[in-house]
This record gives structure tokens, C-alpha cells and sequence, in this order.
């Protein structure tokens, strides 16, 4: 990469979106050849992120009024929305542009009957029991997500809506192949149960995303086993990812401004920090790097640095909490040095507290 290129202390994103083309492609060679294939915009919002993946994928799926705007500038050819907690005015604009609402709530059912011309909908449905893992639990547990499965009657009584599927996302970050397929089918087998039961005319099943990738050792869930799913004709069966699309095609560099130990712990202070990278503070973990020499050192003091030990990567936050790494063993690490932190294509930037105590942004770099 062209570090020479960025402004020193380097601190920036970059994102490829060859990659994020590539991951596409695998991940449409390992669903059934009907699916649908949304990117959630919400795991990355940058424009040029959008634009690559809104050339590949059927469409996006949005969760705000803001995630509307930047989807229609990247030209989506579809755009589904979701989001607990809609206003009148989104549900007003999603309703113009003819999009697909997966629908929260009995009131916000009959929110959009009184804004709309009875348009077609999805319900989101907190089911009781899906026996899948991951890092968020959406469902089967009391969450704000979905209509409770036991209040499905209600919402199918209000008027002013034609009800065509069921929205069934239930866990972020799944590892397991085998168990999402078995959910999947187990949607689809509830939802042909749920609407011959109720006489809802069954065109959409919407399972969301949740395929995961594991931070600290680099794996990733095997979709093949999604690929022998069998779709029943006349049913769309939507995927939503975002976090599987985006997150291998992004890196967070940041310059090495210090090295000082204290009280025996060793740590990288970064031009950057959780300001613009929350994820490892958020979930607790240490997200791995990879050191960049930089061998140039422009002072005439001596140049900080460590050899074969442990150090933890901080930022430049005034907070004991702005800590992306704890103890990764290093070879050689100096002052001036660059950590580059894969895997961070995706709820990198968009889920930090950018505006805590006012750094200046990283820079965007896009290849």
C-alpha cells in the first residue's frame, strides 16, 4: 500500500473494492441460485463502498432516513427497510420510492396503513426458540427487534396492508455453516406454516444476515452449506450480510506517536484509537495487527523503541478504555512504525464515537 502517499502521523481507512467485489461473488456462489442477495449498509456507509457493492448485489438495505440518501446516491437497484424505530417522514419516503418495509411493530403497522395505499410488507417476527449463536441475539429473547410471534394475530388484523412475508433475522456474527442453513430452513418451513395458517400470501422470506467472521483468529463461517437449500417457487428468499461483505476489504492504519512502559505493561500509543475503531472496545476483545516498518526517523533525539515483548495498542483518547489491542507479542516496534489492523471493512468507523474530544478524522484511502 502507498503509505508515502497519506499525511504523517498516518491514520487512516483504506477499502478495496475488488475485494468487497470478490466476496460478493463468493457469497452468491454459496446461496441458492433464487436468493437475494442486500448488502446491510449500515456495517459501512462510505460512498465508494456503496457504489461497488451496489453494482454487485440485487440491492441495499437500509435502517434510517441518512441510509435512504446514501443508497439512492449509490444507484441501488433495490432498497429494503428495516430499523425498530422508523418516523413518519422515512416511512412517508420509503413509501414513495415503492421499497419494501420490514415492519417493527403493531403501531408501526398501522402507521404506514395511514400513510399508504395498502403497500405491500413485511413483518419482522421475534420468534420463540431459534437455536442459533453469535455475537448480538436478536430473537427468541426480548430484544426491540420484531413483532412477538404471539402478537402475529394483531398485526395481521389491521387493515390498509397487504402483508407478503415474514423478516426473521435472529443473531449477528454466526460461525456455524451448518446451523444457519438448518435456520434458514427452519424460516422457511415456519413461514409456509405461519401463512397457510393465517392466509397470508407468502412471497418473501427475508432471514437478514448474521454470517460471521471471528476476529482474533481469522475464521470465517462456511457458507456451502446454504447452497442445497431448497426455495419453494413463488417465495424471494433474501440474505442481508453486511458484515461477511465488508469486513476483509478494509484496513485501519495508524502511526505508532509513542512506546512507554508503565507499571510493567508496555504500550503503542496510536495516531487513532477507539474514536475511529470502537468494535474491540465494544466487544471486549484484542483486534490483531500487523507492524509496517517506517524507517525513516526525521528527529535527532532517539527513536523509541521494543524488542520481543508484549504491547498494548492504545489511542490517543483520554481514557484508560481506548484500547484496541492487549498484549500481541512484537518482534520490533518503534515510534514512527504503523500497525495496520485488518478485518475492519466493516462497523469500523461507522460505530465510533467520532466526536470525543474533536481528533481529526483518519484518512479515506480507496483502491
Amino acid at each position: 500500500m502507498a503509505w508515502g502517499t497519506l499525511r504523517r502521523p498516518v491514520c487512516a481507512y483504506v477499502y478495496d473494492t475488488a475485494a468487497l467485489r470478490a466476496r460478493t461473488a463468493e457469497v452468491r456462489a454459496s446461496l441458492p441460485p433464487s436468493a437475494v442477495l442486500l448488502y446491510a449498509v449500515k456495517a459501512n456507509g462510505n460512498p465508494a463502498v456503496l457504489g461497488a457493492l451496489a453494482e454487485v448485489c440485487d440491492g441495499l438495505e437500509i435502517a434510517s432516513g441518512g441510509e435512504l440518501a446514501l443508497a439512492r446516491a449509490a444507484g441501488a437497484k433495490r432498497i429494503v427497510f428495516a430499523g425498530p424505530a422508523k418516523t413518519d417522514a422515512e416511512l412517508a419516503a420509503a413509501l414513495d420510492t415503492g421499497m419494501l418495509i420490514n415492519v417493527e411493530s403493531v403501531h408501526e403497522l398501522r402507521r404506514i396503513a395511514a400513510l399508504g395505499d395498502h403497500p405491500d410488507v413485511v413483518l419482522r417476527v421475534n420468534r420463540a426458540g431459534t437455536a442459533l449463536h453469535g455475537s448480538h441475539t436478536m430473537t427468541g429473547t426480548p430484544t426491540p427487534f420484531g413483532i412477538d410471534e404471539t402478537q402475529l394475530g394483531d398485526a395481521l388484523a389491521v387493515p390498509g396492508v397487504h402483508v407478503i412475508g415474514f423478516h426473521l433475522h435472529a443473531v449477528s456474527n454466526n460461525l456455524d455453516g451448518a446451523a444457519h442453513a438448518a435456520f434458514v430452513r427452519d424460516c422457511l418451513d415456519w413461514s409456509a406454516r405461519t401463512a397457510a395458517a393465517h392466509g397470508v400470501d407468502l412471497r418473501v422470506v427475508n432471514v437478514g444476515g448474521g454470517f460471521g467472521v471471528d476476529y482474533v483468529t481469522g475464521a470465517s463461517i462456511d457458507l456451502s452449506p446454504l447452497r442445497d437449500i431448497e426455495v419453494p417457487d413463488g417465495v424471494e428468499l433474501i440474505f442481508e450480510p453486511g458484515r461477511f461483505l465488508a469486513a476483509d476489504a478494509g484496513w485501519y492504519a495508524a502511526e505508532v506517536i509513542d512506546l512507554k512502559t508503565t507499571h510493567g505493561r508496555t504500550f503503542a500509543v496510536l495516531r487513532g484509537g477507539t474514536h475511529h475503531f470502537r468494535l474491540p472496545a465494544a466487544w471486549g476483545y484484542s483486534h490483531p495487527f500487523t507492524v509496517v516498518p517506517v524507517d525513516d526517523w526525521p528527529h535527532p533525539w532517539p527513536r523509541p523503541s521494543v524488542t520481543d515483548t508484549e504491547v498494548d495498542a492504545v489511542g490517543e483518547l483520554c481514557t484508560p478504555r481506548d484500547v484496541l489491542t492487549r498484549g500481541q507479542h512484537v518482534d520490533r516496534l518503534r515510534a514512527g512504525d504503523i500497525l495496520l489492523f485488518a478485518r475492519t471493512g466493516a462497523y469500523g468507523w461507522d460505530i465510533s464515537h467520532h466526536e470525543f474530544l474533536r481528533h481529526d478524522p483518519p484518512e479515506f484511502m480507496i483502491l
